[in-house]
């Protein structure tokens, strides 16, 4: 019944019609979800993703319609916890900026002429945006005295490699769920053969729950102090392009693509690294927190369609 409702909003959202019915899909806690919402989602990611046009309509559109189900669940919580989905212009801006100079782009205007063959304004990201950020406020309130971080062992990680090579990794993350342990492997293998005919930033769109999964994965250079020792083990020995097997985490299983390597010779500054790797083993804690808290808003909610 699903795959049929798929395929249904697949015609209504891409036939060569001057006007498209608006049409209600699913119903969140009176959080409405229509098919021109899912049509301006799948705009919003393939913006973000030019690699998911590599995919064919069906499968992007399922990604969508999962993509904007997400974030209207996140928006119902948001709401119950803040005034209004707004915050601080100067914050917006910096998130903005983040996304397009991560596409390469130069500057706003640039990013906003580039999002009109899209049909989308910087109007439309900040609404997505401010939604995430909030959220992720939401999740650092209720979890952040969760947060558990050893700073002296990683203080001496940094003091014991900071005269001698260290190295950056460019890395891009799958984070997927299994029902028990013995599932593992076996989706493991799937997602892997996605990896092999649809690449991975494709197979980051339809198999991840992180939310890198918008731009195909991409967590970016993170110096080796910030790793943790689990994720160290599992990259040593990569070669650029390789993935790791699977590693299971709190929340999920992941799998990271080793996309490139810097070396550097230098004596770092153990102040700024320190700071570094105890924000990127927050961040990683508080990700674990949200897919838990997530699940549990989700079952709770009245889900119509």
């Amino acid at each position: 019944m699903k795959e049929k409702l798929l395929i249904l909003l697949f015609f209504l959202m891409f036939n060569q019609a001057q006007s498209i019915e608006t049409r209600i899909i699913h119903n969140i806690q009176n959080e409405i979800i229509t098919n021109i919402d899912i049509k301006n989602e799948f705009k919003y990611l393939i913006a973000l993703n030019n690699s998911l046009k590599e995919l064919d309509k069906e499968k992007i559109l399922s990604i969508s319609n999962e993509s904007i189900i997400r974030e209207k669940i996140k928006k119902i919580e948001v709401l119950k916890n803040f005034k209004e989905i707004k915050m601080n212009e100067e914050y917006s801006n910096i998130l903005i900026k983040n996304i397009y100079s991560r596409m390469n782009l130069k500057s706003l205007n640039e990013f906003e002429q580039y999002l009109k063959d899209y049909g989308l304004t910087i109007n439309d990201i900040k609404i997505k945006t401010t939604i995430d950020a909030l959220w992720n406020e939401l999740i650092f309130q209720k979890y952040s005295t969760k947060i558990n971080i050893n700073e002296d062992k990683i203080e001496k990680e940094i003091l014991k490699n900071s005269k001698i090579q260290t190295k950056k990794y460019q890395l891009s993350e799958i984070i997927f769920e299994v029902i028990n342990k013995e599932e593992i492997e076996k989706k493991y293998n799937e997602v892997v053969k996605s990896i092999d005919k649809e690449g991975f930033k494709n197979s980051a769109a339809i198999y991840s729950f992180s939310e890198s999964a918008k731009i195909g994965g991409d967590i970016g250079w993170i110096n080796e102090n910030s790793l943790n020792d689990i994720i160290k083990r599992n990259i040593k020995g990569l070669k650029n392009g390789q993935i790791t097997k699977p590693i299971i985490m709190s929340n999920g299983i992941l799998i990271l693509k080793l996309e490139d390597t810097s070396t550097l010779e230098t004596t770092i500054n153990v102040k700024d690294e320190l700071k570094k790797a105890i924000n990127y083993e927050r961040n990683r804690q508080l990700k674990q927190y949200s897919k838990i808290y997530y699940n549990k808003i989700k079952k709770n909610l009245n889900f119509d369609g």
